[in-house]
């Protein structure tokens, strides 16, 4: 992955709109991966489900807690990614009280599949999901990649540490400094 381009999709999303009365005030707002790539220095870390333990314990809440630090090092954004439609993702960032971390709905799995990272979790009941993995991002293309070890369809275990946020962080530090 390390200096390839990002693939070119397009995300359904639903934003806030004011405009809208009612309960449910959100629009379908279609992104595209220039909308969150082109011109920018990102982190994208990508989990195999919404509301799961691993995710919902450790790693989201880990990269909304260390933001400012990742600010630090040049990122401009940190997105979430995951086979999840755009109600679950909005839902799951709200449940989590997420507010600086973009979550991103890869509803069909058309970027994760083009991404190589596409795996069956029928095991689990999920269908096909993404492999657990990170990646600095800039301007599209990959810089730096953070795989989880096991790389296979309806794994019995789920790793987790090289996608980390603060694996992600000390590698942006030691890229920094080698730069210096």
């Amino acid at each position: 992955m390390l200096g390839k381009k990002v693939p070119f999709v397009t995300f359904r999303t639903r934003v806030r709109d004011e405009s809208i009365e009612g309960p449910n005030p959100f629009r379908w707002d279609d992104k595209t991966s220039d909308d969150f790539f082109k011109g920018k220095k990102v982190v994208l870390f990508s989990l195999p489900g919404a509301f799961t333990p691993t995710c919902s314990t450790y790693q989201l809440p880990d990269f909304e807690k260390l933001f400012d630090d990742f600010k630090a090092e040049g990122v401009d954004e940190i997105y979430c990614i995951s086979v999840n439609d755009a109600f679950v993702m909005n839902a799951w960032a709200k449940a989590q009280g997420v507010d600086k971390v973009k979550v991103i709905p890869d509803g069909s799995g058309e970027f994760t599949r083009k991404m190589g990272m596409l795996v069956a979790k029928d095991n689990l009941g999920f269908g096909m999901r993404s492999w657990r993995y990170g990646a600095v991002v800039t301007d599209g293309i990959v810089e730096q990649w953070f795989e989880e070890e096991g790389f296979s369809d309806n794994c019995e275990t789920d790793p987790y540490g090289v996608s980390s946020p603060q694996n992600i962080l000390e590698n942006l530090k030691a890229s920094k400094a080698k730069a210096a």
